[in-house]
């Protein structure tokens, strides 16, 4: 039987070190995927995004004493807010400046709910009625795992196209494709994610 987030978490709180790291690992597919589309754009795609999730997650196992929310949704605010500072100090240090910039924090902050919002969005679009498994999940979250299940082709296109708003030729210039296979690329990948997304549900 699966357990419910928001009882991950207090587990977490009461039990320590192992339910803490359940809990977290939950949430890497969903990290990575908005440190890579946001972070990897401003530094044109030389960042490793699991490096910075690691990050994240080290800092938030050392400061779990301070979060003091009880949903999934809180959580994962908090754990964006971790995120936007950790990737803050990764720009920063590629571009060489010093001290902290909280102006890009915020910005990054505001950036990855907005990403989280989009893959919210994403979800709903490719299924018509929610179980009561995802009723009981943040939508961005099932949606993040569900496009790790995906050939990568085929999440790249997705996300090219509704996260980065590109138009069909500037994908296929992006993917080094014809107009044409990306979008009959397009429309099976869509094809696939709705499986995919039936298939968890």
């Amino acid at each position: 039987m699966n357990i419910a987030p928001d009882q991950m978490i207090a587990d977490a709180k009461l039990e320590g070190e192992q339910a803490w790291g359940r809990l977290l690992e939950m949430y890497r597919n969903y990290l990575s995927l908005l440190a890579r589309m946001e972070v990897g754009q401003r530094l044109q795609r030389k960042l490793d995004a699991s490096d910075l999730v690691q990050e994240t997650f080290l800092d938030a196992h050392r400061n779990f004493a301070n979060f003091e929310g009880r949903t999934e949704a809180q959580f994962l605010a908090w754990l964006r807010t971790i995120l936007a500072g950790k990737a803050a100090n990764t720009i920063r240090h590629y571009i060489g400046t010093q001290g902290r910039d909280i102006r890009l924090e915020q910005e990054l902050s505001a950036s990855f709910d907005l990403s989280s919002l989009r893959l919210d969005q994403l979800a709903t679009a490719s299924v018509a009625s929610p179980s009561q498994q995802a009723i009981r999940r943040e939508q961005a979250v099932m949606m993040a795992d569900t496009l790790q299940r995906l050939p990568e082709d085929y999440r790249e296109v997705i996300l090219l196209r509704h996260w980065e708003e590109l138009s069909f030729p500037e994908i296929a210039a992006r993917m080094k494709r014809t107009v044409d296979s990306v979008e009959k690329l397009w429309v099976r990948a869509l094809a696939r994610l709705r499986q995919v997304v039936g298939e968890t549900r």
